[in-house]
């Protein structure tokens, strides 16, 4: 009997070109999924461009046109680019997206009911020259754990350390340049430190050929707490306030979905929109629902990334799946980076 296999690469950000780092991750996953359809196996192979957040807003800004104008035009771009290296989707869809929308919501009402979302009044940095908030990739200084400089407001990439924008040293605005002040706002939190989601991540963490080796050891960094009680998991942000280009967190005006809670939905948003156009039904024969099939926990779920966002498919995603009562990855594939100029991560933004 044939396996059903759900397969997704990280979903390219709609601010720019696919460069050939990105490349090297599609390319690796189409041929495992040539390789499973090879061999008899439904194997479904599907994406998406990331399309929300503040830089998405900005590029539009500066180019004078709309942030849809934006996203519709990178996305054409986006498959011409996919086509011509003969990466086989089954289906390139969008997160900004009405599938997106209703998922995101269902998941945010549903980790409601279970009691982790929490609402917090926080400091966070705000560009006295743009006057905005500014995100997490919009403050750039160096790195508390290991001192690397230029580094973003969320993560290092040299020491794959995570970390709040405000623990970061002699902190900038990158849209500015100007130093940024600290003002109050109300923000809801995802409850990652909660006993339960501790005791769920750290089961599915360590099942037997979940994850490699290698990611294996890095995870249990973001476990472990110091001799003075700090560190462990930590809560997760996930709001930012207007203006900001996305998706509206329900009953909580002028606050939004951070793009890191609703850009993996986008994976389950694109198989949905594969099922509505009838793809699964004329490609396989496929009778049954999106609902039925992600539901169906014979389907094997699997996902292609780059190592710089292991801590949101490895703990984030899967909690935020299970939680809100869906079925979580059977395995996540990490990749390193092709560098450049002597080991700088081939990067977009940089």
């Amino acid at each position: 009997m044939s396996r059903k296999i759900l397969v997704t690469s990280a979903l390219p950000y709609a601010n720019g070109a696919i460069h050939l780092g990105h490349l090297v991750e599609y390319i690796q996953t189409d041929i495992w999924v040539r390789f499973q359809k090879m061999r008899g196996n439904e194997c479904w192979y599907v994406c998406a461009d990331d399309t929300h957040g503040t830089p998405i807003m900005l590029r539009a800004e500066k180019e004078g046109i709309t942030p849809e104008a934006l996203i519709e035009r990178v996305h054409g771009e986006h498959s011409r680019d996919f086509a011509g290296f003969n990466v086989g989707f089954d289906n390139y869809y969008t997160t900004h997206s009405p599938e997106t929308r209703a998922c995101a919501e269902d998941i945010y009402g549903k980790l409601k009911a279970a009691g982790l979302i929490e609402v917090r009044t926080i400091e966070q940095y705000y560009d006295p020259v743009k006057q905005m908030f500014l995100p997490d990739r919009f403050i750039k200084g160096e790195c508390p754990k290991c001192g690397a400089k230029d580094q973003y407001g969320d993560s290092c990439e040299n020491c794959g350390a995570v970390y709040s924008p405000t623990e970061l040293k002699s902190p900038y605005s990158a849209l500015s340049g100007a130093t940024p002040v600290l003002r109050s706002s109300d923000h809801y939190f995802f409850k990652l430190s909660d006993p339960r989601c501790v005791e769920f991540l750290q089961n599915w963490t360590h099942e037997t050929g979940k994850l490699q080796p290698e990611v294996l050891n890095k995870i249990k960094e973001w476990f472990t707490k110091d001799e003075n009680g700090q560190g462990g998991l930590g809560d997760w942000d996930i709001s930012r306030d207007a203006p900001y280009f996305g998706i509206e967190i329900p009953d909580a005006p002028g606050k939004y979905f951070y793009v890191w809670l609703d850009a993996p939905i986008g994976y389950l948003a694109s198989l949905k929109n594969w099922f509505d156009k009838g793809g699964p039904k004329a490609k396989y024969g496929e009778t049954r629902s999106y609902a039925e099939f992600i539901a169906d926990p014979k389907v094997e779920q699997y996902h292609f990334i780059g190592k710089d966002i292991t801590y949101f498919h490895t703990l984030f995603w899967p909690a935020t799946l299970h939680f809100s009562g869906r079925k979580t990855p059977d395995n996540v594939f990490v990749h390193g980076f092709i560098t450049v100029n002597g080991g700088e991560k081939m990067s977009k933004s940089r």
